[in-house]
């Protein structure tokens, strides 16, 4: 509950226990790690913040290493994957350190995915053109197919639940109501990528092919681009506390911050590894802390922005290939090995 809502309570004369328990609300907020509703590039579970980091690392071998991916936090404090080659969705469940696998329709090859509020795991099949639905309680699945086919790529989902997402090779941004699986497409170019959304509600999106950024108004289902530099191919983003967005430029060995509002770049990180060492994937805490990884290397990188400090995590095996990371509601950070099948958490 935020200090607006608290004023507001106290304007239209709600019952003093309510009033209580709001300022005890707002106070925890205060006082602890304060989770954000826009942070990473979930927007379900939002991203926690740690009091302190200890550089500790993890990993874990997936039952199926066969091009497994793009790991996403659920509600209950679990992790899933799609494993892309192996045409399943992995759970691990770190309190017991076990995993459990759903084999998906035939040809899904799943790409991206994400875990709404109530616990269902919603994927892109790149492979047949669709958004599966998947409740891990019953094991149901359902396809959504898109209008033009393609290839679904990643995906996030507003506060209303909707769920937008890349179409790669189709050239569209794609929306999805859950409610009725109902499939409405946006032309673009450039091979769409990464996804994010602002604080006002416009897609945001990379043209890997096209070194730019595209922004669509669902208002108006205009798009807009910010262009970059030849060769800067933008890779993946994400969306920080401050409303600010965060994108890799895999082809100039960079990080990106963008002002959305503005629509300009703020500021370039030129990264560890150089301008060959392909930043790849990128996310950021409640508290602003950017990671991203350099996926020629097998690390991960934490940039404090408020100080321009980076920190390089050596990862405990070699060949990863990480190509996307996610941070959970305790503020941890989770990566996939595409290439040698371990999924790993730095604490």
């Amino acid at each position: 509950m935020t200090m607006m809502l608290w004023s507001a309570l106290i304007r239209r004369g709600t019952p003093r226990t309510l009033r209580l328990a709001a300022a005890a609300a707002c106070l925890a907020q205060v006082a602890g790690p304060t989770p954000v509703s826009a942070g990473g590039s979930n927007y379900v579970v939002a991203a926690g913040t740690r009091l302190s980091f200890e550089g500790r690392v993890r990993e874990w071998a997936v039952p199926t290493p066969r091009f497994a991916r793009d790991p996403a936090p659920g509600p209950d404090g679990t992790i899933y994957i799609a494993v892309m080659r192996g045409n399943k969705i992995a759970r691990f469940d770190s309190s017991t350190e076990t995993f459990k696998e759903w084999t998906l329709p035939a040809g899904a090859t799943p790409h991206g995915l994400l875990v709404d509020r109530s616990g269902t795991v919603w994927y892109t099949g790149y492979g047949n053109g669709t958004i599966g639905r998947l409740d891990p309680t019953t094991g149901e699945i359902r396809e959504y197919k898109a209008p033009s086919g393609g290839h679904p790529h990643t995906m996030v989902s507003d506060d209303a639940g909707v769920l937008w997402f890349t179409n790669a090779r189709g050239n569209r941004i794609g929306r999805l109501d859950p409610q009725n699986g109902a499939i409405t497409e946006y032309p673009t170019r450039g091979n769409p990528y990464g996804i994010a959304l602002d604080r006002q509600g416009n897609v945001w999106f990379c043209q890997f092919g096209g070194h730019r950024l595209g922004k669509l108004d669902p208002r108006t289902g205009s798009v807009t681009e910010l262009p970059l530099e030849a060769g800067a191919q933008p890779r993946r983003m994400a969306a920080a506390p401050d409303g600010t967005l965060w994108v890799t430029l895999f082809g100039q060995g960079q990080l990106a911050h963008i002002d959305p509002a503005a629509g300009r770049v703020i500021k370039r990180y030129p990264l560890p590894a150089g301008e060959k060492g392909g930043p790849y994937a990128v996310n950021v805490d409640g508290s602003g802390i950017v990671w991203t990884n350099e996926v020629e290397t097998d690390t991960v990188v934490r940039l404090d922005p408020s100080t321009g400090d980076l920190k390089v995590v050596p990862l405990l095996s070699r060949g990863l290939k990480i190509r996307k990371m996610t941070i959970d509601a305790q503020g941890r950070l989770w990566y996939m090995g595409s290439a040698n099948g371990r999924l790993g958490v730095v604490e």
